[in-house]
């Protein structure tokens, strides 16, 4: 069967990128041909480089050696570091052949295939620009199915004045799933009912994401992964953690740290993986950081975003019972030394993964 998916793939962001793979990479599994739309709008940050004229796989030490030596500034990392992911869609992610940039370029000539998968990711983030953007709503082509899988509002509720434009948009679906709890109540109170899945990311088994990327370092850390340099709540407990357990600081953020004994701002999404993979502990304020960090069973304390998107993560948390691992400046030490029991986690964690594969199974045969 030929399947399609369209999601926010292609913003430099680890996250957004390793759930466009996960997903894609589950279901050629089942023996699919698996395309993800080369949807890039130009309101969607992070997709136009300075240099874009040239490859990232083109003239490495030639002509943009030279544009390095021409232009160094702080920009210039931003540039490597968007080099890094753009090698990393390239060699992991397989698109259509056509990119589209507008909703009308897809109307006019879409993708020709059997079932249309839109999600995960805030597809339908409605503070965002994507969340009334209708090709995410699946207003083009003619499939046999279209369905939704693992989309996220990410908001409690829909932005004033988009509350008509979801409600009519929602019915070019046959199946919609969302990835919280916050996201059925939405579809509850527009009319109409939908199934909670994980994110794509668990669709892939653990011993996947270990082989992903097998960088090693001989360093007991603490890895932080923090999207607001502002607010100092995640380096401070970072430092606390770092003298309780007498080990670095790793931090992976999208901007050099002045906390840490080794900020990875360069770094692709295989590597950030790993880096999670061999933490003795991380931090974050962000949702992938947190499911990954779930995955390999580690240690782990979230902390609320200054920018509010933080209902993904206090639902995540409270669905497995781990709410206690939402902490503020003022957490107590003995929390920060507490073992977290995986045991009830995974027990609940299988039970919704072998549901959202059912779901996503029984959405197949019906396309066919």
């Amino acid at each position: 069967m030929k399947i399609c998916t369209i999601t926010c793939h292609h913003a430099y962001n680890h996250g957004a990128m390793l759930q466009a793979y996960a997903l894609q990479q589950y279901l050629k599994s089942l023996g699919h041909e698996v395309s993800v739309i080369d949807y890039r709008p130009q309101y969607m940050p992070g997709l136009q480089l300075d240099f874009d004229e040239v490859s990232p796989r083109f003239d490495y030490f030639g002509i943009r050696l030279l544009y390095r030596l021409l232009k160094k500034t702080e920009r210039q990392y931003d540039q490597d570091r968007r080099y890094l992911m753009e090698d990393f869609f390239v060699e992991h992610i397989s698109v259509t052949g056509q990119c589209y940039t507008t909703i009308e370029e897809l109307v006019a000539n879409p993708p020709i295939c059997d079932l249309f998968i839109a999600g995960s990711d805030q597809i339908w983030n409605t503070t965002l620009k994507n969340g009334g953007d209708r090709a995410f709503y699946l207003v083009f082509g003619c499939p046999k199915r279209k369905i939704s899988y693992a989309a996220s509002f990410a908001t409690p509720e829909i932005e004033q004045g988009y509350e008509d434009f979801v409600k009519t948009q929602l019915q070019n679906f046959d199946a919609i799933s969302v990835r919280e709890e916050s996201g059925a109540r939405i579809l509850e109170s527009l009319g109409y009912k939908g199934k909670v899945v994980v994110d794509p990311v668990f669709l892939l088994d653990r011993k996947h994401w270990e082989e992903f990327d097998k960088s090693e370092t001989g360093d007991d850390y603490i890895l932080t992964y923090d999207f607001n340099p502002k607010d100092k709540t995640i380096s401070k407990l970072a430092k606390r953690l770092s003298r309780i357990y007498n080990c670095k600081i790793y931090s992976l953020m999208p901007y050099k740290s002045d906390y840490s004994d080794c900020s990875v701002y360069l770094s692709a999404p295989n590597r950030f993986v790993s880096l999670v993979k061999n933490a003795k502990c991380v931090i974050s304020n962000s949702f992938h950081g947190t499911v990954f960090a779930m995955m390999f069973a580690k240690k782990f304390f979230v902390v609320d975003r200054i920018d509010g998107l933080n209902l993904r993560m206090h639902d995540l948390l409270s669905r497995y019972g781990l709410d206690d691992r939402l902490v503020a400046l003022d957490v107590p030490e003995d929390l920060l030394r507490e073992e977290i029991d995986y045991g009830p986690v995974y027990k609940k964690l299988s039970k919704d993964i072998f549901a959202s594969q059912s779901f996503l199974k029984k959405q197949i045969e019906l396309a066919r």
